[in-house]
Protein backbone atom coordinates (compact mmCIF):
# COMPACT_ATOMS: atom_id res chain seq x y z
CA UNK A 1 0.00 0.00 0.00
CA UNK A 2 1.37 3.43 -0.93
CA UNK A 3 2.30 5.78 1.90
CA UNK A 4 0.21 8.87 2.68
CA UNK A 5 1.47 11.87 4.63
CA UNK A 6 -0.70 11.13 7.68
CA UNK A 7 1.15 7.80 7.92
CA UNK A 8 4.15 9.76 9.23
CA UNK A 9 2.21 10.40 12.43
CA UNK A 10 0.30 7.14 12.55
CA UNK A 11 3.30 4.85 12.11
CA UNK A 12 5.34 6.73 14.72
CA UNK A 13 2.37 6.64 17.11
CA UNK A 14 2.10 2.87 16.61
CA UNK A 15 5.83 2.37 17.07
CA UNK A 16 6.58 4.83 19.90
CA UNK A 17 3.24 5.99 21.41
CA UNK A 18 4.75 7.36 24.63
CA UNK A 19 7.63 9.25 23.04
CA UNK A 20 7.47 13.06 23.21
CA UNK A 21 6.79 14.14 19.63
CA UNK A 22 6.19 17.87 20.04
CA UNK A 23 7.48 20.52 22.44
CA UNK A 24 5.75 23.88 22.06
CA UNK A 25 6.22 26.41 24.86
CA UNK A 26 5.22 24.70 28.08
CA UNK A 27 3.35 21.92 26.28
CA UNK A 28 4.86 18.48 25.63
CA UNK A 29 2.77 15.99 23.65
CA UNK A 30 3.47 12.36 22.88
CA UNK A 31 2.80 10.73 19.54
CA UNK A 32 -0.21 8.95 21.06
CA UNK A 33 -1.68 12.23 22.33
CA UNK A 34 -1.27 13.97 18.97
CA UNK A 35 -2.69 10.96 17.14
CA UNK A 36 -5.78 10.83 19.39
CA UNK A 37 -6.47 14.57 19.13
CA UNK A 38 -5.91 14.62 15.35
CA UNK A 39 -8.37 11.73 14.97
CA UNK A 40 -10.97 13.60 17.04
CA UNK A 41 -10.52 16.73 14.95
CA UNK A 42 -10.64 14.73 11.68
CA UNK A 43 -14.00 13.21 12.66
CA UNK A 44 -15.19 16.69 13.62
CA UNK A 45 -14.16 18.10 10.24
CA UNK A 46 -15.95 15.32 8.40
CA UNK A 47 -19.08 15.91 10.46
CA UNK A 48 -18.90 19.58 9.44
CA UNK A 49 -18.83 18.88 5.73
CA UNK A 50 -15.17 18.29 4.84
CA UNK A 51 -15.05 15.69 2.08
CA UNK A 52 -12.26 14.05 0.13
CA UNK A 53 -10.15 16.70 -1.61
CA UNK A 54 -11.68 19.68 0.24
CA UNK A 55 -9.29 22.37 1.41
CA UNK A 56 -8.84 22.99 5.14
CA UNK A 57 -7.10 26.30 5.87
CA UNK A 58 -4.98 26.99 8.94
CA UNK A 59 -4.44 30.65 9.84
CA UNK A 60 -2.43 30.12 13.02
CA UNK A 61 0.99 30.75 14.50
CA UNK A 62 3.35 27.82 15.08
CA UNK A 63 1.18 26.09 17.68
CA UNK A 64 0.06 22.65 18.79
CA UNK A 65 -3.31 23.40 17.17
CA UNK A 66 -1.65 24.06 13.81
CA UNK A 67 0.06 20.65 13.99
CA UNK A 68 -3.23 18.94 14.89
CA UNK A 69 -4.99 20.77 12.05
CA UNK A 70 -2.48 19.62 9.44
CA UNK A 71 -2.84 15.94 10.30
CA UNK A 72 -6.60 16.16 10.95
CA UNK A 73 -7.16 17.65 7.49
CA UNK A 74 -5.24 14.75 5.93
CA UNK A 75 -7.03 12.13 8.02
CA UNK A 76 -10.37 13.63 6.96
CA UNK A 77 -9.32 13.11 3.32
CA UNK A 78 -8.75 16.81 2.77
CA UNK A 79 -5.95 19.11 1.63
CA UNK A 80 -4.32 21.36 4.21
CA UNK A 81 -3.44 24.99 3.43
CA UNK A 82 -1.24 26.75 6.00
CA UNK A 83 -1.50 30.54 5.69
CA UNK A 84 1.10 32.70 7.41
CA UNK A 85 -0.43 34.30 10.50
CA UNK A 86 1.04 37.69 9.53
CA UNK A 87 -0.94 37.69 6.26
CA UNK A 88 -3.24 40.74 6.12
CA UNK A 89 -7.00 40.51 5.73
CA UNK A 90 -7.31 41.15 1.98
CA UNK A 91 -4.65 38.61 1.04
CA UNK A 92 -6.11 36.08 3.51
CA UNK A 93 -9.55 36.45 1.91
CA UNK A 94 -7.98 36.08 -1.54
CA UNK A 95 -6.26 32.80 -0.59
CA UNK A 96 -9.37 31.38 1.09
CA UNK A 97 -11.49 32.18 -1.95
CA UNK A 98 -8.81 31.05 -4.39
CA UNK A 99 -8.64 27.57 -2.84
CA UNK A 100 -12.36 27.61 -1.89
CA UNK A 101 -11.65 26.48 1.66
CA UNK A 102 -14.37 24.41 3.31
CA UNK A 103 -13.04 24.85 6.85
CA UNK A 104 -10.76 27.33 8.63
CA UNK A 105 -8.88 26.94 11.89
CA UNK A 106 -7.78 30.23 13.41
CA UNK A 107 -7.57 32.09 16.74
CA UNK A 108 -9.70 34.57 18.61
CA UNK A 109 -7.55 37.56 17.76
CA UNK A 110 -8.00 36.91 14.03
CA UNK A 111 -11.78 36.72 14.43
CA UNK A 112 -12.12 39.94 16.43
CA UNK A 113 -13.08 43.39 15.20
CA UNK A 114 -15.91 42.10 13.06
CA UNK A 115 -13.66 39.91 10.90
CA UNK A 116 -15.57 36.73 11.82
CA UNK A 117 -18.70 38.11 10.19
CA UNK A 118 -16.68 39.30 7.19
CA UNK A 119 -15.17 35.83 6.72
CA UNK A 120 -18.56 34.14 6.63
CA UNK A 121 -19.94 36.77 4.28
CA UNK A 122 -17.03 37.07 1.84
CA UNK A 123 -15.86 33.43 1.69
CA UNK A 124 -19.00 31.54 0.61
CA UNK A 125 -17.24 28.15 0.49
CA UNK A 126 -16.59 28.17 4.26
CA UNK A 127 -18.86 25.75 6.10
CA UNK A 128 -16.97 25.82 9.39
CA UNK A 129 -14.72 28.28 11.23
CA UNK A 130 -13.02 26.77 14.28
CA UNK A 131 -11.48 29.03 16.90
CA UNK A 132 -8.40 27.71 18.74
CA UNK A 133 -7.55 28.97 22.21
CA UNK A 134 -9.63 31.33 24.33
CA UNK A 135 -12.75 32.65 22.67
CA UNK A 136 -15.55 35.11 23.38
CA UNK A 137 -18.95 33.51 23.68
CA UNK A 138 -20.72 36.24 21.75
CA UNK A 139 -19.51 35.10 18.35
CA UNK A 140 -18.84 31.42 18.87
CA UNK A 141 -20.88 28.21 19.06
CA UNK A 142 -23.27 29.93 16.71
CA UNK A 143 -23.86 28.10 13.46
CA UNK A 144 -20.61 27.95 11.47
CA UNK A 145 -18.42 29.42 14.25
CA UNK A 146 -17.26 27.01 16.94
CA UNK A 147 -14.60 26.51 19.56
CA UNK A 148 -11.93 23.85 18.93
CA UNK A 149 -12.86 22.23 22.26
CA UNK A 150 -16.44 21.76 21.05
CA UNK A 151 -15.28 20.08 17.85
CA UNK A 152 -12.78 17.81 19.64
CA UNK A 153 -15.39 16.75 22.20
CA UNK A 154 -17.68 15.47 19.46
CA UNK A 155 -15.09 13.29 17.70
CA UNK A 156 -13.87 9.74 18.20
CA UNK A 157 -10.22 8.80 18.85
CA UNK A 158 -10.52 5.99 16.29
CA UNK A 159 -8.64 6.55 13.04
CA UNK A 160 -10.98 7.59 10.24
CA UNK A 161 -11.03 5.12 7.32
CA UNK A 162 -8.57 6.02 4.54
CA UNK A 163 -10.12 7.43 1.41
CA UNK A 164 -7.13 8.82 -0.49
CA UNK A 165 -4.39 7.46 -2.71
CA UNK A 166 -0.94 8.99 -3.07
CA UNK A 167 -1.86 10.87 -6.26
CA UNK A 168 -4.39 12.96 -4.31
CA UNK A 169 -3.33 16.40 -3.15
CA UNK A 170 -1.92 16.63 0.38
CA UNK A 171 -1.43 20.39 0.60
CA UNK A 172 -1.38 23.72 -1.17
CA UNK A 173 1.60 25.90 -0.32
CA UNK A 174 1.05 29.49 -1.36
CA UNK A 175 4.12 31.26 -2.66
CA UNK A 176 4.94 34.62 -1.13
CA UNK A 177 3.58 36.53 -4.11
CA UNK A 178 6.05 39.44 -4.20
CA UNK A 179 4.69 40.17 -7.67
CA UNK A 180 1.01 39.65 -8.36
CA UNK A 181 -1.34 37.41 -6.42
CA UNK A 182 0.08 34.41 -4.52
CA UNK A 183 -0.07 31.05 -6.28
CA UNK A 184 -0.89 27.76 -4.59
CA UNK A 185 1.72 25.09 -5.31
CA UNK A 186 -0.06 21.72 -5.46
CA UNK A 187 1.74 18.93 -3.59
CA UNK A 188 0.32 15.45 -3.78
CA UNK A 189 1.05 12.78 -1.17
CA UNK A 190 3.68 11.10 -3.36
CA UNK A 191 5.55 14.41 -3.78
CA UNK A 192 5.75 14.93 -0.01
CA UNK A 193 6.60 11.30 0.75
CA UNK A 194 9.41 11.25 -1.81
CA UNK A 195 10.89 14.66 -0.92
CA UNK A 196 10.84 14.03 2.82
CA UNK A 197 12.42 10.59 2.37
CA UNK A 198 15.19 11.94 0.15
CA UNK A 199 16.06 14.71 2.61
CA UNK A 200 15.97 12.37 5.63
CA UNK A 201 18.38 10.11 3.72
CA UNK A 202 21.09 12.71 3.13
CA UNK A 203 20.69 14.37 6.54
CA UNK A 204 20.97 10.88 8.10
CA UNK A 205 18.13 11.66 10.48
CA UNK A 206 17.45 9.15 13.21
CA UNK A 207 14.87 8.56 15.92
CA UNK A 208 16.89 10.30 18.62
CA UNK A 209 17.13 13.56 16.66
CA UNK A 210 15.57 16.61 18.33
CA UNK A 211 14.89 19.29 15.70
CA UNK A 212 14.07 22.90 16.49
CA UNK A 213 11.87 24.83 14.06
CA UNK A 214 11.69 28.63 14.24
CA UNK A 215 10.37 28.98 10.68
CA UNK A 216 6.65 29.42 9.90
CA UNK A 217 4.75 26.24 9.01
CA UNK A 218 3.36 28.17 6.01
CA UNK A 219 6.90 28.09 4.55
CA UNK A 220 7.73 24.68 3.06
CA UNK A 221 11.11 24.61 4.83
CA UNK A 222 9.35 25.02 8.19
CA UNK A 223 6.53 22.66 7.29
CA UNK A 224 8.91 19.86 6.32
CA UNK A 225 10.67 20.04 9.70
CA UNK A 226 7.36 18.88 11.19
CA UNK A 227 6.59 16.29 8.51
CA UNK A 228 10.11 14.82 8.41
CA UNK A 229 10.52 14.67 12.19
CA UNK A 230 7.22 12.85 12.60
CA UNK A 231 8.20 10.48 9.78
CA UNK A 232 11.49 9.39 11.35
CA UNK A 233 10.01 9.42 14.85
CA UNK A 234 12.05 12.24 16.37
CA UNK A 235 11.05 15.17 18.55
CA UNK A 236 10.16 18.61 17.17
CA UNK A 237 10.69 21.75 19.24
CA UNK A 238 8.29 24.25 17.70
CA UNK A 239 9.02 27.96 18.19
CA UNK A 240 7.17 30.93 16.74
CA UNK A 241 10.23 32.72 15.36
CA UNK A 242 13.85 33.67 16.00
CA UNK A 243 12.85 37.15 17.18
CA UNK A 244 14.31 36.45 20.63
CA UNK A 245 17.54 34.54 19.86
CA UNK A 246 18.70 34.23 23.48
CA UNK A 247 15.45 32.49 24.48
CA UNK A 248 15.68 30.12 21.52
CA UNK A 249 19.31 29.28 22.35
CA UNK A 250 18.31 28.58 25.96
CA UNK A 251 15.62 26.23 24.67
CA UNK A 252 18.13 24.51 22.39
CA UNK A 253 20.47 23.93 25.33
CA UNK A 254 17.69 22.73 27.66
CA UNK A 255 16.13 20.33 25.14
CA UNK A 256 19.48 19.11 23.77
CA UNK A 257 18.57 19.98 20.20
CA UNK A 258 20.48 18.05 17.54
CA UNK A 259 19.21 19.76 14.36
CA UNK A 260 19.00 23.49 13.56
CA UNK A 261 17.37 24.45 10.23
CA UNK A 262 17.82 28.10 9.37
CA UNK A 263 17.99 30.81 6.74
CA UNK A 264 20.80 33.33 6.11
CA UNK A 265 19.12 35.99 8.29
CA UNK A 266 19.09 33.65 11.29
CA UNK A 267 22.72 32.70 10.83
CA UNK A 268 23.74 36.34 10.36
CA UNK A 269 22.20 37.02 13.80
CA UNK A 270 23.95 34.00 15.36
CA UNK A 271 27.31 35.14 14.02
CA UNK A 272 26.91 38.44 15.91
CA UNK A 273 26.25 36.71 19.22
CA UNK A 274 28.43 35.36 22.00
CA UNK A 275 27.36 31.71 22.18
CA UNK A 276 29.55 30.79 25.17
CA UNK A 277 26.68 31.01 27.74
CA UNK A 278 24.76 28.25 25.93
CA UNK A 279 25.54 24.54 26.04
CA UNK A 280 25.00 23.52 22.43
CA UNK A 281 27.14 20.38 22.52
CA UNK A 282 24.17 18.22 21.46
CA UNK A 283 23.91 20.02 18.11
CA UNK A 284 24.73 17.56 15.32
CA UNK A 285 23.80 19.40 12.14
CA UNK A 286 22.82 22.78 10.71
CA UNK A 287 20.92 23.24 7.45
CA UNK A 288 20.46 26.35 5.34
CA UNK A 289 18.19 27.14 2.42
CA UNK A 290 15.87 29.96 1.12
CA UNK A 291 19.00 31.80 -0.08
CA UNK A 292 22.56 30.54 -0.37
CA UNK A 293 24.91 31.23 2.53
CA UNK A 294 27.90 33.37 1.56
CA UNK A 295 31.14 31.35 1.79
CA UNK A 296 32.45 33.79 4.41
CA UNK A 297 29.44 33.05 6.64
CA UNK A 298 29.98 29.31 6.22
CA UNK A 299 33.59 29.74 7.37
CA UNK A 300 32.47 31.74 10.42
CA UNK A 301 29.75 29.20 11.27
CA UNK A 302 32.34 26.44 11.25
CA UNK A 303 34.39 28.38 13.81
CA UNK A 304 31.30 29.02 15.96
CA UNK A 305 30.11 25.42 15.75
CA UNK A 306 33.19 23.16 15.57
CA UNK A 307 32.26 19.55 14.98
CA UNK A 308 28.73 20.40 13.75
CA UNK A 309 27.88 19.20 10.22
CA UNK A 310 26.74 22.05 7.95
CA UNK A 311 24.45 21.38 4.99
CA UNK A 312 24.28 24.13 2.39
CA UNK A 313 21.20 23.55 0.22
CA UNK A 314 19.00 25.01 -2.50
CA UNK A 315 15.32 24.51 -3.22
CA UNK A 316 12.11 26.17 -4.25
CA UNK A 317 8.53 25.46 -3.23
CA UNK A 318 7.79 23.95 -6.65
CA UNK A 319 10.23 21.06 -5.97
CA UNK A 320 10.63 21.33 -2.19
CA UNK A 321 14.39 20.63 -2.20
CA UNK A 322 16.63 20.40 -5.26
CA UNK A 323 20.32 20.48 -4.34
CA UNK A 324 22.48 19.80 -1.32
CA UNK A 325 26.23 20.00 -0.74
CA UNK A 326 27.54 16.80 0.86
CA UNK A 327 29.38 18.07 3.96
CA UNK A 328 32.62 16.34 3.02
CA UNK A 329 32.85 18.75 0.05
CA UNK A 330 32.37 21.90 2.11
CA UNK A 331 36.10 22.71 2.36
CA UNK A 332 36.73 22.20 -1.34
CA UNK A 333 33.58 23.86 -2.70
CA UNK A 334 32.28 26.37 -0.09
CA UNK A 335 30.52 28.47 -2.75
CA UNK A 336 28.51 25.55 -4.16
CA UNK A 337 25.00 24.46 -3.19
CA UNK A 338 25.85 21.00 -4.35
CA UNK A 339 24.35 18.19 -6.34
CA UNK A 340 20.86 16.79 -6.94
CA UNK A 341 19.17 15.34 -3.85
CA UNK A 342 19.00 11.51 -3.82
CA UNK A 343 16.72 10.06 -6.50
CA UNK A 344 16.53 13.19 -8.68
CA UNK A 345 18.28 14.76 -11.65
CA UNK A 346 19.26 18.35 -12.56
CA UNK A 347 20.91 20.09 -15.48
CA UNK A 348 21.42 23.57 -16.92
CA UNK A 349 19.84 24.79 -20.18
CA UNK A 350 20.28 27.88 -22.32
CA UNK A 351 17.34 29.85 -23.70
CA UNK A 352 17.20 27.57 -26.77
CA UNK A 353 16.74 24.47 -24.58
CA UNK A 354 20.28 23.13 -25.08
CA UNK A 355 22.05 21.48 -22.17
CA UNK A 356 25.13 23.38 -21.07
CA UNK A 357 28.48 22.13 -19.86
CA UNK A 358 30.84 23.28 -17.11
CA UNK A 359 31.25 27.02 -16.43
CA UNK A 360 28.34 28.03 -18.66
CA UNK A 361 25.48 30.00 -17.13
CA UNK A 362 21.88 28.94 -17.77
CA UNK A 363 18.58 28.01 -16.15
CA UNK A 364 18.46 25.11 -13.69
CA UNK A 365 16.02 22.35 -14.73
CA UNK A 366 14.81 19.72 -12.25
CA UNK A 367 13.52 16.18 -12.85
CA UNK A 368 12.13 13.84 -10.22
CA UNK A 369 9.15 12.73 -8.17
CA UNK A 370 9.49 15.87 -6.03
CA UNK A 371 8.41 18.09 -8.95
CA UNK A 372 5.02 19.31 -7.77
CA UNK A 373 1.72 19.08 -9.65
CA UNK A 374 1.60 22.72 -10.72
CA UNK A 375 -0.20 25.84 -9.53
CA UNK A 376 -3.76 25.63 -8.25
CA UNK A 377 -6.16 26.62 -11.04
CA UNK A 378 -3.47 28.62 -12.85
CA UNK A 379 -2.87 26.72 -16.13
CA UNK A 380 -0.80 29.44 -17.83
CA UNK A 381 1.58 29.86 -14.89
CA UNK A 382 1.79 26.07 -14.58
CA UNK A 383 2.65 25.65 -18.27
CA UNK A 384 5.43 28.24 -18.00
CA UNK A 385 7.12 26.64 -14.98
CA UNK A 386 6.26 22.92 -15.38
CA UNK A 387 7.09 21.70 -18.88
CA UNK A 388 6.99 18.27 -20.56
CA UNK A 389 9.84 15.90 -19.73
CA UNK A 390 11.57 13.13 -21.71
CA UNK A 391 8.88 10.57 -20.81
CA UNK A 392 5.29 11.26 -22.00
CA UNK A 393 3.21 12.70 -19.18
CA UNK A 394 6.27 13.68 -17.11
CA UNK A 395 6.79 17.20 -15.74
CA UNK A 396 10.10 19.05 -15.44
CA UNK A 397 10.47 22.15 -13.32
CA UNK A 398 12.15 25.16 -14.91
CA UNK A 399 13.31 27.02 -11.81
CA UNK A 400 13.78 30.53 -13.18
CA UNK A 401 17.18 30.54 -11.44
CA UNK A 402 20.53 30.88 -13.19
CA UNK A 403 23.28 28.44 -12.26
CA UNK A 404 26.66 27.30 -13.46
CA UNK A 405 28.31 23.91 -12.94
CA UNK A 406 31.94 23.02 -12.32
CA UNK A 407 33.89 20.15 -13.87
CA UNK A 408 32.83 17.84 -11.03
CA UNK A 409 29.11 18.51 -11.61
CA UNK A 410 28.62 20.73 -8.54
CA UNK A 411 26.14 23.57 -8.93
CA UNK A 412 26.66 27.27 -8.15
CA UNK A 413 23.79 29.72 -7.80
CA UNK A 414 24.27 32.80 -9.99
CA UNK A 415 20.96 34.63 -9.52
CA UNK A 416 17.30 34.86 -10.43
CA UNK A 417 16.83 35.34 -14.16
CA UNK A 418 14.95 38.55 -13.47
CA UNK A 419 17.53 39.77 -10.89
CA UNK A 420 20.47 39.98 -13.30
CA UNK A 421 21.75 43.57 -13.56
CA UNK A 422 22.78 44.90 -16.97
CA UNK A 423 25.32 47.67 -16.39
CA UNK A 424 27.69 49.19 -18.98
CA UNK A 425 26.53 46.49 -21.38
CA UNK A 426 27.75 43.75 -19.03
CA UNK A 427 25.66 41.25 -17.06
CA UNK A 428 26.23 41.38 -13.30
CA UNK A 429 25.01 38.66 -10.94
CA UNK A 430 24.05 40.31 -7.63
CA UNK A 431 25.11 37.15 -5.81
CA UNK A 432 28.75 37.62 -6.84
CA UNK A 433 28.87 41.17 -5.47
CA UNK A 434 27.01 40.14 -2.30
CA UNK A 435 29.57 37.41 -1.58
CA UNK A 436 32.36 39.99 -1.74
CA UNK A 437 30.45 42.35 0.56
CA UNK A 438 29.77 39.60 3.10
CA UNK A 439 33.51 38.91 3.31
CA UNK A 440 34.10 42.47 4.62
CA UNK A 441 34.40 42.62 8.40
CA UNK A 442 31.42 44.44 9.90
CA UNK A 443 28.88 43.48 7.21
CA UNK A 444 25.98 41.59 8.79
CA UNK A 445 23.77 41.37 5.71
CA UNK A 446 24.03 42.71 2.18
CA UNK A 447 21.76 42.89 -0.84
CA UNK A 448 22.59 44.17 -4.31
CA UNK A 449 20.06 45.55 -6.80
CA UNK A 450 20.08 47.42 -10.09
CA UNK A 451 18.58 50.90 -10.30
CA UNK A 452 17.81 52.78 -13.53
CA UNK A 453 20.66 54.97 -14.74
CA UNK A 454 20.64 57.16 -17.89
CA UNK A 455 24.31 56.41 -18.68
CA UNK A 456 24.90 52.90 -17.37
CA UNK A 457 21.48 51.44 -18.14
CA UNK A 458 21.41 50.08 -14.61
CA UNK A 459 23.63 51.21 -11.77
CA UNK A 460 24.58 48.83 -8.98
CA UNK A 461 23.28 49.67 -5.51
CA UNK A 462 24.48 47.87 -2.39
CA UNK A 463 22.26 47.91 0.69
CA UNK A 464 24.08 46.88 3.87
CA UNK A 465 23.24 46.10 7.47
CA UNK A 466 26.41 46.83 9.43
CA UNK A 467 27.62 45.72 12.85
CA UNK A 468 29.34 49.00 13.69
CA UNK A 469 29.18 52.65 12.54
CA UNK A 470 32.84 52.92 11.48
CA UNK A 471 32.06 50.80 8.42
CA UNK A 472 31.78 53.65 5.92
CA UNK A 473 30.85 53.90 2.26
CA UNK A 474 34.48 54.59 1.35
CA UNK A 475 35.65 51.42 3.12
CA UNK A 476 32.99 49.38 1.35
CA UNK A 477 33.94 50.76 -2.06
CA UNK A 478 37.66 50.25 -1.41
CA UNK A 479 36.99 46.62 -0.51
CA UNK A 480 34.90 46.16 -3.67
CA UNK A 481 37.60 47.74 -5.88
CA UNK A 482 40.11 45.24 -4.48
CA UNK A 483 37.93 42.22 -5.26
CA UNK A 484 35.63 43.08 -8.21
CA UNK A 485 35.96 44.10 -11.83
CA UNK A 486 35.18 47.75 -12.58
CA UNK A 487 31.76 47.09 -14.17
CA UNK A 488 30.66 45.23 -11.01
CA UNK A 489 31.43 48.05 -8.57
CA UNK A 490 28.46 49.57 -6.70
CA UNK A 491 27.68 53.16 -7.61
CA UNK A 492 25.58 53.58 -4.47
CA UNK A 493 26.04 52.23 -0.94
CA UNK A 494 23.14 52.54 1.49
CA UNK A 495 23.15 51.50 5.14
CA UNK A 496 19.96 50.27 6.80
CA UNK A 497 19.04 48.83 10.19
CA UNK A 498 17.46 45.81 8.51
CA UNK A 499 16.53 44.41 5.10
CA UNK A 500 12.87 43.90 4.12
CA UNK A 501 12.06 40.21 4.03
CA UNK A 502 9.28 37.81 3.09
CA UNK A 503 7.86 35.46 5.76
CA UNK A 504 10.25 32.78 4.47
CA UNK A 505 13.29 34.98 5.12
CA UNK A 506 14.05 36.01 1.54
CA UNK A 507 15.07 39.62 0.94
CA UNK A 508 12.38 41.62 -0.88
CA UNK A 509 14.71 43.26 -3.36
CA UNK A 510 11.91 45.13 -5.11
CA UNK A 511 11.66 47.29 -1.97
CA UNK A 512 15.35 48.27 -2.17
CA UNK A 513 15.33 49.86 -5.63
Amino acid sequence: MSMLVQDFLEQSADRRPDKVALICGERRLTYAQIEAAANRLAHGLRARGVQRGDRVALYLNNTVEAVLGIFAALKAGGVFVVINRTTKAEKLLYVLNNCRATALLTDERALGGGFAERLLKEVPSLRSVICCGGARADFLDNGRLERLETVLASGSEERPPRCNIDLDLACLIYTSGTTGDPKGVMSDHSNVVFASGSIIQYLRNREDDIVINVLPLSFDYGLYQLLMTFRFGGTLVLENSFAYPAAVLQTMARERVTGLPGVPTLFAMLLQMDLSPYDLRSLRYITNTAAALPPSHIAELRKKFPGVTIFSMYGLTETKRTLYLPPEWLDRKPGSVGIAIPGTEVWIEDEQGRRLGPNQVGELVVRGRHVMRGYWEAPEATAARFRPGPIPGERLCYTGDLFKMDEDGFMYFVGRKDDIIKSRGEKVAPREVENVLHALDGVVEAAVVGVPDPVLGQAIKAVIVRARPDLTESRVLAHCRAHLEDFMLPKWVEFRDSLPKSPSGKVRKEELV
